[in-house]
């Protein structure tokens, strides 16, 4: 399999990177998220024609100061700071998995589903995140109300049709904590000059997984999950579960 690389990426605090923080990585989620986008771009940009072979996510709470934050990056090479801008660390990732291993997870995601129609005999498609496509049949002023069990609902249904088909499983609520957390439910517009806006949704989920297919389920983390990959999402960290 090909060698992957883990790098954690930070603006430096030398004078001139640390006076154009806010400027790089601006507090409005929106403008921080294009603004991030195009920056980790700078690390792997070394041909007009080079297509994204990286995975990446903040590390920093989205509206932390700009001088404090960092990304977290998954790629099959190192990035290379031509710039200055960066303090790059960077080690081969190789994880030795095995069937039954238990491991934690965090995962900022993108989850959608499509639905299918038939419009005048012909299938259409159409695409929302998971949260909306459980609220939309219910009256807009009742929404508010319903929101985090939507949220939890539509992330766990998803997380789950990715583990049937990544290699994995979730295991089951405890007493005490459930097994997955899903919150922080974003609604993104990310604004392109001369092109229409992208938009798209994210959920936080944190919890412990078990493996049971190592090689397909690193194939899906090489991959990457769900959509918006190119905007911070889809990257699932991971490290050895507590017995």
């Amino acid at each position: 399999m090909m060698t992957h690389f883990l790098s954690r990426v930070r603006l430096n605090r030398d004078a001139p990177a640390a006076a154009i923080a806010p400027v790089l990585l601006p507090d409005d989620p929106n403008a921080r998220c294009g603004v991030a986008h195009r920056l980790v771009w700078t690390l792997f940009a070394d041909g007009p024609e080079r297509s994204r072979d990286f995975l990446w996510r903040e590390e920093a709470p989205a509206g932390a100061h700009g001088g404090h934050a960092g990304f977290l990056i998954l790629s099959t090479r190192p990035p290379v700071d031509a710039h200055g801008l960066f303090h790059v660390e960077s080690k081969p990732f190789e994880p030795h998995l095995s069937v039954g291993d238990r491991l934690a997870f965090s995962l900022r995601v993108n989850p959608v589903i499509t639905r299918t129609r038939t419009i005048d005999g012909r299938p259409k498609h159409t695409r929302s995140d998971v949260v909306m496509d459980l609220l939309r049949p219910i009256p807009r002023g009742k929404r508010a109300e319903r929101r985090p069990e939507a949220i939890r609902e539509g992330g766990l249904a998803w997380l789950a049709r990715q583990a049937a088909s990544s290699g994995f499983a979730i295991g089951e609520d405890s007493d005490d904590s459930p097994a997955v957390r899903v919150d922080g439910y974003e609604q993104m517009r990310v604004r392109r000059r001369g092109a229409k806006d992208i938009t798209f949704s994210a959920l936080e989920m944190d919890g412990v997984l078990r493996v049971d297919n190592p090689e397909r389920f690193l194939q899906a983390l090489y991959q990457g999950f769900g959509k918006a990959k190119a905007f911070g999402c889809g990257l699932m960290l991971i490290r050895r579960a507590r017995p």
